[in-house]
C-alpha cells in the first residue's frame, strides 16, 4: 500500500501560508535575514544616489561648461594663422624660403609653397589655367596687381576670420568680403583702367571649351572702365567679393593690405586678430 498525501497516517497541515513561513527552520531562517538585509541595503543605496544625484548634476554641468570653454577658443583660435581648404593651399602655414617675386613677403609664415608661388606669375598658370590676357594684351602695371591678389589668395594665412565654406570641386572654403586697404584699391582700379576685358565677375560664366577661360558667347570687350566705373566695383565686383572697399589706409589696423614690405613685418597679422575677437564675441 503506498503512503501519499491524505494518508491516514499524515496529519494535515492546515496553516496558512504566511504563517508556515514565520515557522523556526535553520535555511530557511538564514535566508529570510539575508533577503531582508539586502533589501535594506538596496534602500541605503537608493536614499544615498538620491542625495549625490545634485552634486552629479553639477559637476556635470561645470564639465559641459568647460567643454563648450574650450571648444569656443578653440573656434577663435582656427580662425587665426591659417590655410584656406582649397586645391593648392598646404594644409598648415610655414616657413618658405624660395618664394618667387611678389609672393615674397609671405616667405616666414606661408600657405602656398614655392612651386605655387611660380606659377602665380605665369599670363595662364597651370594651376586654373586661367589667362588674364582673354581681350588681347594687359598692360604689365595692371598685371602686377593680379599677380598681388593671387599672392595674397593663396599665400597668406591671415585670412580666416573671413572664411566660408563652400561646397566646389576646387576649394572647400572662400573668404568673403575681406576689408581691403583703400590706396590697394585705388591703384588697382588706376593701373588697370585702361586694359581690357570682357566681363564684370570674373568668378564664373567663362567658356572654357578650349581648356582656358574665353569671353563669353555674344560678349566685346572693352576697357576695365567700361565694366569698372569705380574702384570699388573693380575690388568688390570682378572676384564675387572676394574684397570690400572700405576708407580705412594702410597701417591702420584695420583694413588687409595686398601689397607690404616684409621686413616691417606682417600687418595683416594685428587686423586678423582684432576681427577674430569681434567674430568671438558676436
Amino acid at each position: 500500500m503506498c503512503v501519499g498525501a491524505g494518508s491516514g497516517n499524515e496529519e494535515t497541515d492546515t496553516r496558512t501560508k504566511h504563517e508556515r513561513k514565520d515557522e523556526w527552520i535553520p535555511g530557511r531562517t538564514l535566508r529570510r535575514v539575508g533577503s531582508e538585509r539586502r533589501r535594506a541595503g538596496e534602500a541605503l543605496t537608493e536614499e544615498m544616489a538620491d542625495k549625490a544625484m545634485p552634486w552629479k548634476l553639477t559637476a556635470l554641468l561645470l564639465f559641459l561648461a568647460g567643454v563648450v570653454s574650450v571648444c569656443r577658443a578653440r573656434a577663435r583660435t582656427d580662425l587665426l594663422n591659417v590655410c584656406m581648404d582649397a586645391k593648392h593651399h598646404k594644409v598648415e602655414p610655414g616657413p618658405e624660403d624660395e618664394l618667387h617675386d611678389q609672393c615674397v613677403p609671405w616667405k616666414k609664415n606661408a600657405c602656398c609653397s614655392a612651386r605655387v608661388s611660380h606659377e602665380l606669375h605665369r599670363d595662364k598658370s597651370s594651376l586654373y589655367n586661367f589667362s588674364w590676357e582673354h581681350c588681347g594684351r594687359m598692360e604689365p602695371a595692371c598685371k602686377r596687381h593680379f599677380i598681388q591678389n593671387n599672392c595674397l589668395y593663396e599665400c597668406s594665412p591671415n585670412l580666416g576670420p573671413w572664411f566660408q565654406e563652400v561646397n566646389q570641386k576646387w576649394r572647400k572654403e572662400r573668404f568673403l568680403n575681406v576689408p581691403l586697404c583703400k590706396e590697394d584699391c585705388l591703384v588697382w582700379w588706376e593701373d588697370c583702367r585702361t586694359s581690357y576685358t570682357c566681363k564684370s565677375s570674373w568668378h564664373k560664366g567663362w567658356n572654357w571649351s578650349s581648356g582656358s577661360n574665353q569671353c563669353p558667347t555674344g560678349t566685346t570687350c572693352d576697357t576695365f572702365e567700361s565694366f569698372f566705373p569705380t574702384p570699388a566695383a573693380l575690388c568688390e565686383g570682378i572676384w564675387n567679393h572676394d574684397y570690400k572697399f572700405t576708407n580705412y589706409s594702410r597701417g591702420s589696423g584695420r583694413c588687409i593690405q595686398m601689397w607690404f614690405d616684409a621686413a616691417e613685418g606682417n600687418p595683416n597679422e594685428e587686423v586678423s586678430e582684432a576681427r577674430a575677437h569681434v567674430s568671438d564675441s558676436t
